[in-house]
């Protein structure tokens, strides 16, 4: 069995995914898009155990106090100024790699070994909000060459959602064996 790398995003349509240090539709809310991220990210494929969450430092630091950390889910902030884990994470790793490896070795009690020595698979889940906002941070664009479009997921709906007169739809993409 590989290890599967789950990254969930939203996104307007030129890939702006912030704004001022807030989602780029703030102060408009998207209840049922918020709710597929909490179940997408705290649901474990795994019976007894944690998804663990890697996110950067202005994103922990996006999400409202109360709110932190993430429930039922380890959270790991990526930051190379901090020399600590922020109050309410449970981990600190400088980048993204170091991330993974505190998951392998620290964490591996938390994860199937095996699972940890492969680099596996890697799935995108996209909510392409479809109409434009402000922004000023963006996501790299998505290469086709190397991801492609899941015509449906488990548990992922597939119609147009409609909220507070945003309209957006869930994609899951999915890495292209090498």
């Amino acid at each position: 069995m590989s290890r599967v790398l789950n990254g969930i995003v939203a996104v307007c349509p030129d890939l702006g995914i912030g704004c001022h240090g807030n989602l780029p539709w703030h102060p408009v809310r998207l209840n049922n898009e918020f709710k597929h991220f909490r179940r997408m990210t705290a649901t474990a494929s795994v019976k007894d155990k944690q998804n663990v969450v890697i996110m950067g430092r202005k994103t922990w630091f996006s999400i409202p106090e109360k709110n932190r950390p993430l429930n039922n889910r380890i959270n790991i902030v990526l930051s190379r100024e901090l020399k600590a884990p922020p109050a309410g994470a449970h981990h600190l790793a400088p980048d993204f790699s170091s991330a993974l490896r505190l998951v392998d070795m620290e964490l591996a009690e938390q994860v199937d070994q095996e699972l940890m020595e492969s680099t596996g698979t890697r799935r995108l889940f996209v909510t392409q909000i479809l109409k434009q906002f402000e922004c000023d941070t963006f996501l790299p664009e998505i290469c086709l060459d190397k991801y492609r479009l899941l015509p449906e997921f488990p548990g992922v709906p597939q119609e147009l959602q409609e909220e507070n007169g945003v309209q957006y739809r869930f994609e899951v993409y999915e890495s292209i064996d090498e």
